[in-house]
Formats: C-alpha cells, structure tokens, sequence
C-alpha cells in the first residue's frame, strides 16, 4: 500500500468557500492541503458562474445604452457587437483575472494546492486521485493522506432532466455563459436566479427569448411585488415568459433545438438555436466515499452540519453548496471563516439572521432576513414601510425610476427592522447596508438618523425608515 501522508488541515474544492476556508486557516496558524480536481482555481462561481453573467450581464446593458440614447437626447447609428470580442474580453479580462488572482492568494497564504479527485477511506484518512482516473482504490494510484481535520467544500451541479441531455444545442448555465453567438431565439427552461439573469442578457444583446418555467412565477422565492418590476422590464425587452408549464422534451439538429413543453395538459413547441436548461443545481457529495465515514447527509445530499460547520465526524467540516441553505458564494464565504476558525479553536459560529440575497436582473433584487409573510408565519407581528425610486434623484437622473425599498419591522415600541427588500437601479450595491441593517437588528429610528449622501440610489435606505416613523420627507 502507498505510504500515507501527513496532513494538517485538508480543504476539498476550491471554489468560495474553500479558497477563502484555506486562506482564513492558514491566517490562523493552520497547514493548508487545497485539494482541487479542476485545472484552474475558483470553483464555478469566478470560472462559469456569479462572475462571467455578471460580465455578460453588464456587457448587454452597454449595448441597449449604445443602441438607445434618445431619452438624453443621443443619437448613434448602427450600434454592434461582436460577440467573439465580448467572449474574449469575460475570459481573459475577467475571468482569468479573477482565478489568477486566487492562485496569488494560495501562493501568498503557502497553500500546498494538489491537483485531483479527493475520496474518503474513513474519517481520518482520505485519498487523492489523479483526475479523470476512475480505480482511486487501486495501491498504485494517488496520495493517501492522514489529517487532523478537513473541511468539505464541493460544490454543486447543474441538474439534467429527462429529455434534455447537456449536448449540442442543449446546455446548462455554463454553456450558456459561452455561447459562440447571439442567438436569434433562446429558450430557458427554469426562470430562478440564473435563468432569468441570463435571459435578460441575452435579450439585451438581441436575442428573442421565451422563459419556461414550471411554477406559477419565475423568482417564486421572492415577493410578487419585487417580481412584478422585473416582469415589467423583460416584457419590454420582448421576453416571452411561459410559467405553470412542464418541458417534455427537445429534438435538435445542427441548426437548431425544438422544445417541447405543456401547460394544463396542452402540448406547444417553441424553436430556437440554443436551450438552456436552468432548473437548480445538486450538491458534489456522491462520489466522495462519504459512506466510509460517520458523515450525515439529508434527502437532498446535502451533509448535515452545527452552527459551526462540523459534520457528524469530528475531525470533518462542511461548507457551502453542499450544506443546507441557500446556494451562495457570500454564504460560503461566511462559513469557510466560521469553520477555519473553529478548527483554530476560536469561538466562531453561523449565527446570522439572514443571508442576503442578490438577483442580477434588470432591474435587479435583493433581499434580507424575513419577508412580512414570513415574519407573520414566525409569530412575529410586523408592519412595512417602502419609498419608491421614482421619489428618488439618482434614479430620476439614470431614467431607471421603477422600482422601491421596504423595511419589515416590529410592530411595537422598539420597530426593529427584521428584513428588508428592494427592488430597482443597481440595488445589489445596497445589499451589504440591508444586511447590516436586518443582521445587527437596528430600528428604523437608527436608520433614519443615518445620513445618507444626496443624491444616491442608497438614499431611499434612510427615507423608508423616515416614512416607518411617520415624517416622510420626499414622498
């Protein structure tokens, strides 16, 4: 048998949260083992996820500005784009910028980074298998390695459903961040988060899309009021948006897919060049021989973790896509902090009220802590207050005056905020205050004695808490 290795402390992945898990543990004294079975860094967030749509995303909003400036009294001819060149410029300038940029960080932070599939021996012990070799238990192939602790960050997948096989025409969201062309018709299958940001970019860039998507909403997780916006926008944009309908099944050739899908049991087909399929994702937890070790894992495949990211295995963490919770690299990052620090023997936990929530559509949606539903569900008694951007200068001033910001708050005395949504111009920007605001559980009279700078798009923060104590100013 291959001798085996000594190791401090072992990450598998390195996407969010195991690049920032690797670099908080080396801060803290710990020997960092970066296990990663991809030939770059970053995981799919900087390499085919958050970072490349949001190019993508910023790239089709460049060119519905070039082709459209009458409102300021602007005229341009014949605005193009060349598609090659925007692909060239979200890799090279973004992209591989970014994983570069990671790669510095494990060098900085002396992370020994190894290349290869990790698989579990038992709860102390793991093997690392060169990739793409399937007989990881054959004594010639890969590292074993002993550890004191490791920390889990695998990630997650698209999820495949029948009848629509990742070939050809047929992609997911990483085929769809690299199409070699605008289409001229896109479907997207699944209207959440990614779908509905990249079907606004892509009908930014020209094409004509139709969204289908299976519940009775795209983006059910958010209020219908917030989404009501966004519809409004991609009704502009000429988006066709399909919903309490069920994809059947497509046939493609080399010049284009068919898609079948059903609504009340009626059959229609739409045509197009390329279908993207974006119905969520599935955590990476098959294939890592967590059955050889006391790890416990839900229905879903997540790993059941503490408020510190600690699994049923002492000496084995978790984080990420693959616990329970909302699939996100702020998250991640959140609990690779609490789980390095934990194995340091610090008194960290993931004791948030609420993970903030970001939707790049246009206009784009955040959100934090509960909704007034929610609250109400929780027993909690609650009011809300919002102001609208069109009460707003920034907004008025960037022709983007849809939209408005609520607080959710106690009704009662203290009228402490305990979520917080907005919907409009760049809101993304304000996630990180909201997230203060709902985390730190300030009231609205914190809020509004808070002096915002006029004129911003973060101005309406502080006149929903004007209008929660009854003074409104600017409405």
């Amino acid at each position: 048998m291959a001798d085996v290795e000594k190791k401090d402390t072992v990450i598998i992945g390195a996407g969010p949260g195991g690049y920032v898990a690797a670099i908080r543990a080396s801060e803290l004294g710990q020997k960092v083992t970066l296990v990663e079975k991809s030939d770059t860094l970053g995981g799919v967030c900087l390499n085919v996820g958050c970072v490349p749509s949001k190019a993508l995303i910023q790239a089709g909003h460049r060119l519905e500005q070039a082709k459209d400036g009458s409102t300021y009294g602007i005229s341009t001819d014949n605005a193009t784009i060349d598609f090659k060149k925007t692909q060239e410029w979200k890799q090279k300038k973004v992209v591989d910028r970014m994983t570069s940029g990671v790669k510095m960080l494990m060098k900085k932070h002396h992370v020994d980074v190894v290349n290869g599939e990790a698989v579990f021996l038992s709860d102390t012990q793991l093997r690392v298998i060169p990739t793409g070799e399937k007989q990881f238990m054959s004594v010639d192939t890969g590292a074993t390695y002993e550890y004191n602790n490791i920390i889990i960050a695998s990630g997650s997948h698209p999820i495949e459903i029948p009848g629509f096989k990742f070939e050809g025409r047929v992609v997911d969201s990483t085929g769809g961040l690299n199409l070699p062309e605008i289409p001229k018709e896109f479907v997207v299958i699944g209207g959440g988060y990614v779908g509905t940001e990249l079907a606004g970019a892509y009908a930014s860039l020209g094409a004509h899309v139709t969204i289908i998507e299976g519940t009775k909403s795209i983006l059910a997780g958010f209020d219908k009021d917030l989404v009501s916006v966004v519809l409004k926008k991609l009704k502009k944009k000429g988006v066709d948006v399909i919903t309490n309908a069920m994809a059947k099944g497509s046939k493609q050739d080399d010049k284009g897919v068919e898609v079948t899908y059903a609504v009340d049991g009626k059959e229609s087909t739409v045509k197009a060049d390329y279908c993207m399929v974006t119905v969520g994702r599935k955590p990476n937890t098959d294939n890592l021989g967590l059955e050889y070790t006391k790890v416990k894992m839900n229905d879903h495949g997540q790993i059941e973790v503490d408020n510190q990211g600690r699994t049923a295995s002492e000496h084995i963490w978790a984080i990420g896509d693959c616990v329970p919770g909302p699939a996100l690299a702020h998250k991640a990052f959140a609990e690779a902090k609490t789980a390095a620090g934990a194995i340091a023997g610090k008194k960290t936990a993931n004791d948030w009220v609420g993970v903030p929530a970001v939707c790049f559509s246009d206009p784009e949606i955040t959100t934090v802590g509960y909704s007034k539903s929610q609250a109400t569900d929780k027993g909690i008694k609650v009011k809300t207050a919002q102001f609208p951007f069109a009460g707003n200068a920034r907004a008025v001033s960037l022709d983007a005056p849809d939209g408005f910001v609520r607080f959710v708050y106690t009704d009662d005395d203290n009228k402490n905020i305990v979520g917080a949504q907005a919907v409009g111009p760049e809101v993304s920007t304000m996630a990180g205050e909201l997230s203060i605001i709902v985390n730190d559980g300030l009231n609205v009279e914190d809020v509004a004695l808070t002096i915002h700078p006029h004129p911003t798009l973060n101005e309406p923060i502080q006149e929903t808490a004007d209008i929660a104590l009854g003074f409104p100013t600017h409405i």
